[in-house]
């Protein structure tokens, strides 16, 4: 938890620079990986997106074979957007936060599977991580994003261990 404030404050403090464009609130649902996010604007460059959803796991061994599974979960990232100067310059688009970022990231995932044969011993699985990341919103509204990182990963039987978070959503902003 105290690693959590400790991305927090600081991705919090990056707001002091010169702000040439500042970050909307949005919602918008992804359809790659089934769910709804919100994404609320907290200061001029700084958002907290919140996802609730599925995340697809596919796993083969030699032991075991092939097995996936759809996995409900939930995710939380505070994002901070720093090159809309840039982007600006270069006349590309800023609206609806489309920019790179980098993020702190917390999530929960359930071990059972809502769809597939791939279950955990554990009933829930976590990770908590710091990650870079891109998205774009184009005038049609299709929405792109995407996510990677390294961090934490924690079950429910106390194991901790490193893990990539790799995250690519596609979808549609909903709403003005």
């Amino acid at each position: 938890m105290k690693k959590l404030l400790f991305f927090l404050t600081f991705f919090g403090s990056l707001n002091v620079s010169s702000q040439e464009t500042t970050t909307a609130s949005q919602f918008s649902v992804n359809l790659l990986a089934p769910s709804a996010e919100y994404e609320l604007a907290v200061a001029g460059r700084s958002t907290i997106d919140m996802n609730l959803g599925v995340g697809f796991a596919y796993h083969n061994s030699s032991y075991g074979g092939e097995a996936f599974g759809l996995f409900p979960g939930i995710e939380a990232q505070y994002r901070y957007y720093y090159n809309f100067g840039k982007r600006v310059d270069k006349g590309k688009k800023t609206s609806e936060n489309s920019a790179n970022y980098i993020a702190g990231v917390a999530s929960i995932t359930s071990g059972k599977p809502i769809i597939g044969d791939l279950e955990y011993t554990d009933d829930f699985a976590g990770f908590v991580g710091p990650a870079w990341g891109l998205q774009r919103v184009y005038n049609s509204g299709f929405k792109l994003n995407l996510n990677l990182g390294l961090g934490m990963g924690f079950n429910e039987g106390g194991n901790a261990y490193l893990t990539p978070l790799f995250g690519l959503q596609l979808g549609w902003k909903l709403g003005k």
